[in-house]
Formats: C-alpha cells, sequence, structure tokens
C-alpha cells in the first residue's frame, strides 16, 4: 500500500518513530508520501529512512501558513520545489474553517502553487475545508491541459468529486470514509476507483474504530479495508489499483 498524505516527519512520533514505521511496514505500507506544511518541513523529512518503506517529499506551504508573506515568494517556491527528490507541489489549497482572515491570501498562494506545478510538470496535492466551490473554480481556472492532481481528503458529493476528476485531480480517501455518519462511503461508491488514492493525513484524521486517538500509517489499512467492503472486492485488488494510481500521478518508480 501507499500513504499518498502522511505528516510522518512531525514531532507527533519523536518518541516512537521507529515502532510506528516498523507497524506500517507490518501493514503492508511500502510507500509514505509527505506533504509539506512550510518549507522547514522538508530538514524534518530528510532525516527518515526505513528498510521496508520508501519516502517522498512534497515541497509547498498549507494554506494556514500563508500569512508568513515569504512563504508567498515565487522564487522560493520554484526553488524548493524544483529538487529533483520532490515529487508534487503541496500541500497548498484554500482553508476557510480556522480562519477567514487571509481568504485572498489563500487564493494568491493556491494560483501560485498551480503556476509552479505546470511550470514543474509535477502533480499539486489540494487541502481543501469549507471553501470547495473556490477551490474548485481556481483549478478549473489554472487548468490548461498541464495541471493534474489530488483533492487531499476528499469529503465532497458526487458532482463534485467528478468535477474534480474531469479537471484533472485524483481523490485522496482516507479515516473519513469509515466514520460512521460522515457520508463519505456512499459518496465514494459512486466514483470511480481509478481515480482514488489512499492515505492517512497521520497525525490527523484517524479511522475507525482508533478515532480519537494519534493517526499512525500503518492505518491505512483500515481505509483499504473499507474501501474493499464498498466496493465488494478484495484488499489486495484496492491497494494494487491504489498503488498504480498513485505510481501514474506521482511518477513514482
Amino acid at each position: 500500500m501507499t500513504d499518498t498524505h502522511c505528516h510522518i516527519y512531525l514531532d507527533h512520533f519523536k518518541d516512537d518513530l521507529p515502532e510506528v514505521l516498523n507497524r506500517a511496514a507490518e501493514a503492508g505500507v511500502k510507500r509514505i508520501i509527505m506533504p509539506s506544511i512550510d518549507y522547514n518541513s522538508l530538514e524534518a523529512m530528510d532525516r527518515l529512512s526505513h528498510k521496508s518503506i520508501s519516502f517522498f517529499k512534497m515541497a509547498g506551504v498549507h494554506p494556514c501558513e500563508i500569512n508568513n508573506s515569504r512563504c508567498n515568494l515565487e522564487a522560493s517556491l520554484l526553488a524548493y520545489s524544483s529538487a529533483k527528490d520532490i515529487v508534487a507541489v503541496g500541500e497548498t489549497g484554500l482553508d476557510y474553517y480556522w480562519s477567514t482572515d487571509f481568504i485572498k491570501e489563500q487564493q494568491v498562494s493556491l494560483k501560485l502553487h498551480c503556476k509552479v506545478a505546470k511550470t514543474l510538470n509535477k502533480p499539486i496535492v489540494l487541502h481543501n475545508r469549507d471553501a470547495t466551490a473556490d477551490l474548485l473554480d481556481i483549478i478549473e481556472e489554472q487548468q490548461d491541459g498541464r495541471l493534474r492532481g489530488v483533492w487531499h481528503c476528499f469529503n465532497g458529493t458526487v458532482d463534485e468529486g467528478l468535477r474534480a476528476i474531469d479537471l484533472g485531480l485524483y481523490l485522496g480517501i482516507g479515516g473519513v470514509v469509515t466514520f460512521k455518519n460522515s457520508g463519505v462511503d456512499k459518496t465514494v461508491k459512486q466514483l470511480p476507483l481509478n481515480k482514488m488514492l489512499l492515505e492517512t493525513d497521520a497525525p490527523y484524521l484517524t479511522p475507525a474504530p482508533h478515532r480519537g486517538k494519534r493517526n499512525e500509517p500503518s492505518y491505512v489499512r483500515l481505509v483499504a479495508e473499507k474501501m474493499a467492503a464498498i466496493f465488494d472486492t478484495d484488499i489486495s485488488d484496492i491497494s494494487k489499483t491504489t498503488s498504480e494510481n498513485a505510481s501514474v500521478l506521482f511518477s513514482l518508480n
């Protein structure tokens, strides 16, 4: 399995990182793709290693961090994202839940990330919270045939999911699909599996039955099991399809 969105480099894991990674490997996780919160994330990512897991890095600035003006400099984003070991630009996007004080700045930042992603021919990774209409409108505006990416933590409607796919996006499916009353499972069932990725967003959004506890990459297996039930197939089919999707989107070996 490939966990396509995991903040494994954060301090949440500093006390038991080896054990966390061993559990991930035992659960069948072979690759972990790590989104940046800001440029400081990259140094922490470089310290990660495991004999059975490959790690891949993104470069970008989370929408909740763009009030720091230096993060909006196009030259900085282009420089960090140009590195050969950076597989995607992100995470970027829009978040109107935590604050609406920097909506304009978030939108400017998102467009800048789109520009850099197209320039470098790398996918973009999108955070979205309470901003679906604006997010998809901006992606449509920026789409010139070169933009591709993933809507991380997809929790939209069927129509929104289909629109995102039409705009060149995959759908990142994580712990929310296991939540009893989220309705995401019913929505996902009506969308194509060949446009979906598995993710945890660890240490956040822990899937059932561990809600309320720290999330970790081994729990991506719980997401895969739920997806297997939704699509009435075997977990090996879910793992294979979603990992192949990740290989295509992120150009992974």
